[in-house]
């Protein structure tokens, strides 16, 4: 394993479970100090325990990343603890409901959870970022992409990351902070009985089998391997890589 960032701080916005944990445990095991932030602190505590315990150096913070104040509180202690933030990822999401029958509480929850949380998390930290000359990683999703017919208003979230990602870039270039997107496809972590168990008496592991075979390399991805884009995204591997959205999906995309 490399030490690509050996003295340099990251924070996981969503770090507690799923791609986020995989995350700050691979940022942690490549030599970095990691916030692990979560809605659920004590998963966001779990997470920065395993990495002390391997060996790493993590602390935890229960952040709600659709509230202003929260996150504010997040960076106002790593500028307090360490005055720069070399990397950020953002990966709190939410699946969208089914169908195109959405009220007010599920817009507006959808539009905190998947946008609003995403623009505040890149943009409340961003002199920490210019500081450290960082990057910013996201987690969109393939219904980014190619549309969801499960969920049009999860496309609709989730495709908001793309040209903001662009936008954010062409921000943050003059001061050398890079922003870049994933869109993975489909990923074996909690969340994703989720997605296909929208409708009531769904047979989710039918629903995923099959939508799993039409993956061209003909399975899903495990956490780990989100992680390794992410960790060569926010290092200096990258160091000329901004603005642009990459798809994690076994090919899916590409037919």
């Amino acid at each position: 394993m490399t030490h690509r960032f050996e003295d340099r701080i990251v924070a996981v916005v969503g770090g507690g479970s799923g791609m986020g944990r995989s995350i700050s445990l691979r940022l942690a095991e490549e030599g970095a100090y990691v916030y692990v932030a979560d809605l659920a602190g004590d998963a966001a505590e779990g997470v920065a325990k395993e990495i002390t315990a391997a060996g790493g150096n993590a602390t935890s913070q229960q952040v709600d990343a659709t509230d202003k104040a929260s996150l504010n509180a997040l960076f106002d202690r790593i500028r307090s603890e360490k005055g720069v933030l070399h990397g950020l990822h953002a990966q709190v999401g939410m699946p969208g409901p089914a169908g195109i029958e959405v009220d007010d509480a599920q817009w507006e929850k959808n539009i905190d959870v998947n946008v609003k949380s995403a623009y505040y998390t890149c943009t409340l930290g961003f002199d920490l970022l210019k500081a450290g000359r960082g990057a910013i990683s996201m987690t969109s999703s393939t219904s980014a992409l190619v549309g969801s017919p499960f969920s049009p208003i999860y496309s609709l979230t989730k495709g908001s990351l793309v040209p903001f990602a662009r936008s954010l870039a062409l921000v943050g270039a003059p001061d050398g902070v890079r922003v870049n997107v994933i869109c993975p496809g489909t990923v074996h972590t909690p969340m994703l009985a989720q997605f296909f168990g929208r409708e009531p008496g769904a047979d989710v592991s039918e629903l995923t089998k099959n939508f799993v075979s039409g993956i061209p390399l003909g399975r899903g991805a495990q956490p780990e391997e989100i992680a390794s884009v992410i960790a060569f995204l926010l290092s200096d591997d990258a160091s000329y890589v901004t603005g642009v959205t990459i798809p994690v999906d076994g090919g899916l995309t590409a037919k």
